[in-house]
């Protein structure tokens, strides 16, 4: 009797293995055809079926090049080691490191700072100055802190990643920066300080023909958390083009949000069509200030600089009450959701060498006391916020350091709606894997880690905090090997 059920239950087994054999010879013969008689991929119509593995293997390189492959400092647009630390700082865990350090002091353009004989003692430190922005504006803007979180969009990012930024910066004591996209009920619930972006398309600003709107304007400044506006004139990974957000993410409530069609593609225009000239530019400028009563300035990538030096004599020619209450200068390896990647790769100039120039330039026409200057592009460690500091900057900004706060682990589907830790996805199943309550303890812990340490770094230069920093407290690697300070590569033209 035994037997005989054995025997039934191999016997059904051998059966089950034989149809699924079948199955799978049927399978391979179907996609034998489809590849042989196809015209569109070489690979598949000479290798047929085995050429399909090539495409699998080429995906599959993106995750195992980054786990197993690249070295710590290898990877771009960020390494393992840069993503380990703020993954570290994020945690509020040990952010130490033993034997010494992986960073490589030779390639041309390295930063390093000069720690003086007599480093400035724990009980003489005081931590970061106020600075006052906006000093003309009917509700100027005083924060302390040196470490902001840059413009991401509510639509290209999540509403658990929305709110767990805004709780975070709120109890970090740090400014949040909307995007184009608008500001949203989530910006508003965590609390926190609020930077309203206004881009090209006016989203949350505009009317039912796309201008901008002095009504909407009011509504929004209506809000005690908005303390600024930024008029978006490009950024970092797209200089020269509009916002881009895929249909795909165009909810119900982000159409809503935005006064823009469901499920459309959302793409904004490459300029503001009024703005085409420094008097333009200071036009609009006055416009916002004046309606809203609150700091306003601009964001760009800086390319060609001839205009920079135009819009300083239009305002020496005006009066500096008209000057821009701040200039944010985004590098062109600056991030985004989604761009052209011939914008991506070639257009702009790296903060290293735009924001020195554009502080130049506001020195030269002494305008850089009126005009406060934001550094913004890859500054996610204390070591490159506290080089923009000695630069000149008085605020440093990030997005995707702040997306590493929230776990982001640079799986490069931010454009796709399939982002595997929910911040740049509306997937509800992805979301849920986005604790807001512990998210936004690490954002905090970020922001608060990050000022720590670069006010150590002011401490070893000798400063009793980091906005004291000065160009000859950093040194840059040139091309003989040796270094230079960036006060000789870079002199005060007001002392020239």
């Amino acid at each position: 009797m035994e037997m005989s059920f054995t025997l039934a239950v191999f016997t059904f087994m051998a059966q089950v293995l034989l149809w699924l054999l079948g199955i799978g010879i049927l399978v391979v013969a179907v996609l034998y055809v489809i590849d042989r008689t196809q015209t569109e991929h070489t690979v598949r119509r000479n290798y047929p079926v085995i050429g399909r593995f090539r495409y699998l293997f080429e995906h599959l390189g993106e995750f195992f090049r980054q786990y197993f492959f690249a070295m710590d400092r290898e990877e771009m647009p960020f390494n393992r080691a840069e993503r380990s630390w703020v993954y570290q700082a994020a945690k509020n865990v040990d952010t130490t490191v033993a034997f010494g350090s992986t960073r490589d002091l030779r390639p041309v353009g390295t930063a390093m700072f000069v720690n003086c004989p007599y480093p400035t003692l724990e009980e003489d430190s005081v931590g970061t100055s106020d600075v006052t922005i906006g000093p003309f504006c009917e509700k100027p803007y005083t924060t302390d802190s040196v470490f902001h979180i840059s413009g991401m969009s509510y639509g290209a990012i999540s509403k658990p990643a929305v709110l767990a930024l805004s709780r975070g910066a709120k109890k970090a004591g740090i400014w949040m920066n909307t995007g184009e996209g608008a500001l949203s009920p989530w910006h508003l619930e965590g609390g926190a300080d609020i930077v309203h972006q206004i881009g090209t398309a006016k989203y949350g600003v505009r009317d039912g023909s796309g201008q901008m709107s002095d009504d909407r304007l009011r509504e929004v400044a209506a809000h005690e958390q908005v303390r600024m506006f930024e008029i978006k004139l490009s950024q970092g990974a797209k200089p020269g083009k509009g916002g881009i957000l895929p249909g795909e993410k165009v909810t119900e409530e982000i159409a809503k949000i935005r006064a823009i069609n469901v499920g459309e593609d959302s793409i904004s225009p490459n300029r503001h069509p009024e703005v085409d000239s420094a008097d333009d530019l200071l036009d609009i400028i006055a416009r916002v200030r004046s309606v809203t009563g609150k700091p306003t300035g601009f964001k760009a990538v800086i390319g060609a600089y001839s205009w920079v030096e135009e819009l300083c004599e239009k305002i020496l020619e005006r009066g500096i009450e008209h000057a821009p209450d701040f200039i944010t200068i985004d590098s062109a390896d600056g991030g985004t959701g989604a761009a052209p990647a011939s914008l991506i790769d070639y257009m702009g100039l790296p903060l290293k060498e735009s924001l020195p120039l554009v502080i130049d330039i506001l020195k030269k026409y002494e305008l850089k006391d009126r005009i406060k200057v934001v550094a913004s592009g890859k500054l996610i460690t204390p070591g490159q916020v506290a080089w923009a500091l000695c630069v000149g900057a008085d605020f440093a900004v990030t997005a995707r350091g702040f997306m590493f706060s929230l776990g982001c682990i640079q799986a490069l589907q931010c454009n796709q709606n399939t982002c595997p830790t929910g911040i740049t996805t509306h997937d509800k199943k992805l979301q849920r894997g986005l604790d807001i309550t512990d998210k936004a303890e690490r954002v905090y812990q970020y922001a608060k880690t990050v000022r720590k340490e670069v006010g150590t770094i002011a401490h070893s230069c000798g400063v009793p905090e980091p906005r004291r920093l000065q160009r000859f407290h950093c040194r840059i690697v040139q091309a003989d090997g040796s270094s230079k300070p960036v006060d000789v590569l870079y002199p005060d033209v007001r002392s020239a």
